[in-house]
């Protein structure tokens, strides 16, 4: 008897789930762009013929190849492992990058030389070097995956994503609450249920009409900007600018300190990201994603986008939302016609803000959440140690603002006067530089003293103590001696460590829940080698699901941890 092949799972380009996470994740990069749009306008002051004629179209084209390549990832893992539910990674500009390369790099040369081409020169030259740093991230981020808990992993994302990623968001949200609060309501009961709209109308979209609708009833909204936004619609496709590329490098030396640290973030991001989206079951290749944002942004770069474009998080909020292969690439299509048709001025004056910026908040409460539950119940105070360096940096970026508005930094105020109104300005600065990557080696060590793996945490202690040295955490820029008193700190951890690993504690024994935990989403780091295979009960019904093991489809060192029961 011959015998029969497998049956091969039908895998198709676009599924019913897909139209809600497209208008969710379109929405999403649709504000962004909008944001770094005015952000070069009337910040560096570019003129528009550069903004629409070149940035935007350049922009355009790394996020359709970007997320083309992303829906190529998709569907290779989806064959893979036979499966038809998994979700395509989310790419686009990356949120912190572009308010960095504009306030901390675009700007000051700016308002230094009254020239935006030689800020937008230098924005270029910046965006090249934080590729160039990912594309060497990529050999070595998995590395740093593979040994790292998944608590500071997942912590550090959740830090972002709470702070940057949802604080401005919700700040916009309650100045215009009659607006934003009805379209927060619906995208929760669409997105968060089982809940359907008659018919299975797009959530997303409903949200979006809805707001957009009772802004323009309650005359939030204006004709006469829709109609001046209308001129601005030209067909424009980028071209390489080389020239201004090479007149940034020719002074690159300046741009290291931040680019440094900022490209170290960026591929330390990018694995929070492929973690997150491997512990909602769709385990990717790390340095096939690392690799892809540095191409981006170096390509971004050649064509004239200071933006370095990156994976994004909100992985686990578009798989719940149905979103499969399909919804990525549309995207990346959609918004790259847009930006070389010039439309975001019209839609800027369309749509109200109001009605765009839930769908952030909504993201920032899913990331928040799988951080606990899809982490140990004996980790919670790691994910807690991974959150508070970027909250640190949040809090002192809004001081900063603050000051600056009145037309005052904080050390013309100084430390002392600050300290004396109850505001602990130099220690959160101090806590918050290299946010990220502090609160990975942070959450890193509370995970390890949690399971009694003295001698790994007397590694990352050590570790944190040298990133600290050279300034790559806890300092304002990459040099020797950056913050040495930050760097003693964690030393005398690494010794305190040290000594109880002599002590020979035994590890601590997972309980039955996070045995189950590690089956799902496969062990790493965090799981106790030790541990012995137990049978487990069925999993928390708020954890995120998961239809199966996933099946590893790394190379070259991207490789998990067996799970603990196998």
């Amino acid at each position: 008897m011959v015998p029969t092949r497998p049956s091969v799972v039908p895998l198709p380009y676009w599924v019913r789930g897909d139209t809600n996470a497209f208008f969710g994740f379109g929405v999403n990069v649709l504000v962004n762009v909008l944001t770094l749009t005015g952000l070069c306008l009337f910040v560096v002051n570019l003129p528009e013929r550069e903004v629409f004629g070149t940035i935007l179209p350049a922009l355009g084209i790394a996020l359709v190849a970007g997320n083309i390549y992303y829906t190529h990832l998709a569907r290779r893992l989806a064959r893979r492992e036979g499966r038809s539910d998994v979700t395509a990674l989310p790419y686009g500009p990356s949120v912190p990058h572009m308010f960095i390369v504009i306030f901390v790099i675009m700007l000051p040369i700016y308002l230094s030389t009254g020239d935006p081409v030689r800020a937008w020169e230098a924005g270029l030259a910046w965006a090249f070097i934080i590729g160039v740093i990912v594309l060497i991230g990529a050999f070595v981020g998995p590395y740093i995956r593979r040994y790292t808990p998944r608590a500071a992993l997942l912590g550090t994302l959740a830090g972002i994503s709470i702070t940057f990623i949802s604080m401005n968001p919700a700040g916009q949200m309650w100045r215009l609450a009659w607006i934003a609060l009805p379209v927060l309501a619906l995208l929760l009961i669409g997105l968060l249920t089982d809940v359907k709209l008659p018919f299975n109308f797009p959530i997303g979209l409903a949200a979006l009409l809805l707001g957009t609708a009772i802004g323009w009833i309650g005359g939030a909204m204006s004709v006469p900007d829709v109609t001046s936004a209308a001129r601005d619609i030209a067909f424009a496709f980028p071209t390489f600018q080389l020239d201004l590329l090479l007149r940034g490098l020719s002074d690159m030396a300046p741009l290291l300190a931040t680019a440094i640290p900022l490209g170290v973030y960026n591929f330390t991001e990018a694995m929070t990201n492929v973690e997150s989206a491997a512990t909602a079951g769709d385990n990717y290749n790390l340095r096939s994603v690392l690799l892809a944002d540095g191409a981006g942004a170096v390509i971004g770069s050649a064509l004239g986008s200071p933006f370095p474009p990156a994976v994004y998080v909100g992985h686990p909020g578009w798989k719940a939302a149905g979103g499969r292969t399909g919804y990525s690439m549309a995207t990346g299509i959609v918004i790259a016609l847009l930006c070389f048709l010039g439309m975001f001025s019209l839609l800027g004056a369309i749509f109200p803000t109001a009605a765009i910026v839930p769908i952030l908040l909504y993201i920032g409460l899913l990331i928040g959440a799988q951080a606990f539950q899809a982490t140990p119940r004996a980790h919670a105070a790691a994910v807690v140690a991974a959150l508070i360096p970027n909250i640190a940096a949040w809090a002192t970026g809004q001081m900063n603002n603050a000051l600056a508005a009145a037309g005052t930094t904080a050390a013309e105020v100084g430390d002392e006067a600050l300290a004396g109104a109850g505001v602990v300005y130099d220690g959160l600065r101090i806590l918050g530089e290299g946010a990220i990557l502090a609160g990975l080696v942070l959450g890193a060590i509370v995970a390890f003293i949690i399971d009694k793996r003295f001698v790994q945490a007397a590694i990352f202690a050590a570790s944190g103590a040298v990133l600290a040295f050279i300034g790559l955490i806890h300092g304002e820029e990459v040099r020797w001696n950056a913050n040495g008193q930050v760097a003693l700190g964690y030393l005398f951890v690494a010794v305190i460590c040290a000594i109880f690993a002599l002590g020979k504690y035994p590890p601590r024994v997972p309980d039955p829940e996070e045995a189950e935990l590690d089956r799902l989403h496969g062990g790493n780091a965090s799981t106790p080698p030790t541990a012995p295979a137990t049978t487990v009960t069925a999993p928390d019904a708020t954890a995120p699901a998961a239809t199966g093991e996933p099946v590893n489809e790394s190379a070259g060192g991207d490789k998990r941890e067996p799970a603990v029961n196998g």
